[in-house]
């Protein structure tokens, strides 16, 4: 079946594969950096009690079979490791089976870890991370010809990206349709960058621009990946100058980067010849029979589990970052189809004294906007899960109510392994007597200001969070003490749990009310 190999996309896959291989990197460097205060035996949302109440068929993962903190960290490690070898191309180096069993392996192993991860976990590119990873499994290496029907999956998972996404936005906040919107996203977006600041600082002309040409991309730009070629190039460079241009104004975690990795794999060599010199497409040898037919059984699996996120896209009701099965093989996307006006920031601080007059001081986070004069950073593809769920908080306490309070008692005890996700513990000594969460308005400041007060931010106290609390009133949410063999085979642990991602009411969303409650269709 010749026409089942499109040799003519061999560096497409190639680009695929290795930036999919990137983004897997980061996300089980996240997972080996940040499980033991998120998720850990001694967490605050144990891993162990979640596995107690919600059974295999809920949540797959390896981990209904054994559950420890040390063996958490070697699949993630592992999972990193894997990564890299796929990075640096040694799946060319292995007979084709042997790479499509490491490319499955990778997508376990983050299975895993998605499926017990809780709300740290409820994000759409996870699921994204997981139906991409599912599909590299069949895209063969060197040895054989790109699969033609492999290559139009990765079609569909884009089209579902960019037209799920620009739906969202359209149905969603009326400020996409008066195209206003990008007047206040890039300063209250999640996580800014370090261009988020001169971003939100264009003219209002150029922010209208920005969103009719989102409108364009997200809208009309996807239906050209199903024209022939060069159409369908010209439609993914389209895709990729916009999530370039998004990679620069913000941190979206590895969302922007898996989708340009998927808009690469539509460019075939024909159109990549006018800007490189690159030679003729190899004479590659027939696929074998049992490849075939296993990429000809996942394209009928795929068809089948793709009507239900179909009719969510066309649905006035539409779903945004639903996983339809607990494999997360197709799924729903979306993004932002609802924009802040003002930004809200939860500010933690704590003290020495027992009376709290003895001066607070606070707590600072990598990503998430504390000191004014601090210019944001860039960690994007990486994930500061605790600094997104922080935004959330701000937008509801109740999007906090399970993990919160554990937090302020890992604080109150100088958890070392919360403290590790933090940018600045202001008591490296003692932990402090009380600790307390301020609501706080930021805004960026404007020129004159930046000149006279090397202020990024302006920011104003709107109200009490979370009164003082010393340990004692949170004995209860503190970590429990460490037996010998936790880390080793697991124990209880102190928090509350969530089922992982997947529905509308799970995972965390955007809002236009701030702190005084969350409507509208949500954000990532």
């Amino acid at each position: 079946m010749a026409w089942f190999a499109a040799p003519e996309y061999r560096l497409a896959r190639e680009l695929f594969l290795r930036l999919l291989a990137l983004v897997y990197a980061c996300g089980f460097l996240a997972a080996a950096r940040q499980f033991r205060a998120l998720l850990g035996s001694r967490g605050m949302l144990p891993v162990p009690r979640f596995l107690a109440r919600v059974p295999f068929r809920r949540a797959p993962s390896l981990f209904h079979w054994h559950y420890s903190d040390r063996l958490y960290a070697a699949l993630a490690r592992t999972g990193l490791l894997l990564s890299l070898a796929l990075l640096a191309g040694a799946a060319n180096l292995l007979p084709l089976g042997a790479a499509m069993a490491l490319w499955a392996l990778l997508w376990v192993l983050y299975l895993s870890i998605v499926n017990t991860g809780q709300t740290w976990y409820a994000f759409g590119w996870e699921s994204l991370l997981l139906e991409a990873g599912a599909l590299a499994v069949f895209l063969g290496n060197d040895r054989v010809a790109p699969p033609l029907f492999g290559l139009w999956l990765l079609r569909w998972v884009l089209f579902r990206v960019e037209f799920g996404a620009g739906l969202i936005k359209w149905r969603g906040d009326e400020c996409w349709r008066k195209l206003t919107c990008l007047y206040h996203h890039h300063e209250t977006q999640p996580v800014p960058g370090p261009l988020s600041w001169f971003f939100h600082h264009l003219p209002r002309p150029l922010h209208k621009a920005e969103a009719a040409a989102n409108h364009v991309v997200q809208l009309a730009v996807p239906f050209g990946l199903f024209l022939p070629q060069p159409i369908a190039s010209g439609a993914a460079l389209l895709m990729i100058a916009t999530q370039l241009w998004l990679i620069a104004s913000g941190n979206f975690a590895w969302l922007n980067w898996l989708t340009v990795a998927l808009a690469l794999s539509v460019l075939d060599t024909g159109t990549l010849r006018h800007a490189l010199p690159l030679g003729p497409d190899p004479a590659y040898g027939p696929q074998p029979a049992w490849y075939q037919a296993l990429v000809a059984a996942y394209v009928l699996l795929v068809l089948a589990l793709s009507w239900r996120p179909l009719r969510n896209l066309l649905s006035p009701r539409q779903q945004m970052n639903r996983s339809w099965d607990r494999l997360h093989l197709v799924n729903s996307y979306g993004a932002f189809g609802s924009v802040n006006r003002d930004r809200y920031e939860v500010v933690l601080a704590g003290t020495r004294d027992a009376r709290g007059t003895d001066g607070w001081q606070e707590y600072e986070f990598h990503g998430k906007p504390g000191e004014p004069r601090r210019l944001p950073r860039q960690f994007a593809p990486y994930h500061l899960r605790l600094d997104w769920l922080m935004w959330f908080a701000a937008i509801s306490p109740s999007y906090a109510r399970p993990w919160f309070l554990p937090l302020l008692a890992r604080l109150l005890t100088n958890d070392p392994d919360t403290l590790r996700l933090l940018r600045r513990n202001p008591f490296p000594d003692a932990p402090p007597a009380l600790v307390r969460a301020e609501l706080h308005h930021y805004r960026f400041t404007d020129a004159r200001e930046l000149r006279a007060t090397g202020a990024w931010w302006h920011r104003r106290r709107v109200r009490t969070y979370q009164r003082p609390v010393g340990i004692d009133g949170l004995r209860a949410y503190a970590p429990a003490a460490e037996a010998p063999d936790e880390r080793a085979g697991g124990g209880p642990g102190g928090g509350r749990g969530e089922r992982p991602g997947g529905g509308r009411g799970e995972r965390p969303g955007g809002g236009r009310k701030g702190w005084k409650g969350w409507k509208g269709r949500g954000g990532p």
